[in-house]
């Protein structure tokens, strides 16, 4: 692990260019960190949020009045096959429609193929100030921090992208910090600031190794979140603790910060397994 007392160089660009209504191009600034052809899903899960709200948002509410009363509450993504950096398209459906609560689907497909099925419950937004509470531990300020530069740990064009800063130094299993990009979600559309904060939630996995990568595999087959108040950006705080499981599962578990406290928490299930050795 290697601290900079200085931000990575500035970069410019997106994650994903829009090529019509709902199909988008990842750029190299999404490839995965496993394998540099694939999509980090970091930045997919974003882009998924960015449909979810552009789907929302052409309902009964219309573009002035998207969200209906309604906070996206929770959001789960099944990662259902290869993420491969190549066109793809999300096709979104209300599942149940509501007043007070909604559920909405989204599936995106790469060459035809269903990589992705996610689903967001949507709540009716209602003043509980006065009973509001809950944890309160606020970390570090970012602007604090020493920047780490994880592409000396994980290659691949997301990771290169994003500003990371340890609130404490990294340990196996147990790390906390903050994670922000220079970069657009989509090129040339507007994002709402909870697309880009969760836009950065997956990176979880990574800051928090148990085991070399070049050694073991454990990536993530799942992501959920859920949300107790709307996160404001443009950081995505990560107090993360990876486990490994006797029998090749793994969990990574994340409470979720912005610069206010706590937001919420993510989950990620991992599948943990040796890596191939060449030649056998």
């Amino acid at each position: 692990m290697s601290l900079t007392t200085s931000p990575s160089p500035s970069l410019e660009g997106s994650y994903f260019e829009a090529i019509d209504e709902h199909r988008y191009k990842p750029t190299h600034h999404a490839s995965g960190a496993w394998d540099p052809n694939e999509q980090h899903f970091s930045p997919l899960g974003g882009l998924i949020v960015h449909a979810l709200d552009r789907h929302r948002a052409a309902g009964p509410g219309g573009p002035d009045g998207s969200d209906n009363g309604l906070l996206l509450s929770r959001i789960s993504y099944d990662i259902l096959g290869r993420l491969a950096l190549d066109e793809c398209e999300i096709e979104v459906e209300t599942i149940r429609p509501g007043r007070t609560i909604e559920l909405v689907e989204a599936v995106v497909r790469i060459s035809g193929r269903p990589v992705v099925r996610a689903r967001a419950w949507y709540l009716t937004a209602v003043d509980t100030a006065a009973v509001a509470g809950g944890p309160d531990d606020r970390l570090a300020p970012p602007e604090s921090l020493a920047p780490w530069r994880m592409s000396e740990d994980w290659p691949g064009g997301y990771i290169a992208s994003v500003d990371v800063r340890p609130v404490g130094p990294p340990r196996p299993g147990r790390t906390t910090a903050w994670v922000s990009t220079p970069l657009d979600l989509v090129a040339g559309q507007e994002v709402s600031p909870l697309a880009s904060y969760l836009a950065l939630v997956d990176t979880a996995n990574g800051i928090a190794v148990r085991q070399s990568p070049t050694e073991w595999m454990f990536p993530n087959v799942d992501l959920t979140v859920h949300l107790h108040r709307r996160p404001r950006g443009p950081w995505t705080g990560l107090d993360t603790t990876v486990t490994f499981g006797p029998t090749g599962q793994g969990l990574t578990s994340t409470v979720l910060h912005d610069v206010h406290g706590p937001v919420g928490q993510a989950q990620q299930i991992l599948t943990v397994r040796p890596q191939p050795v060449p030649g056998v």
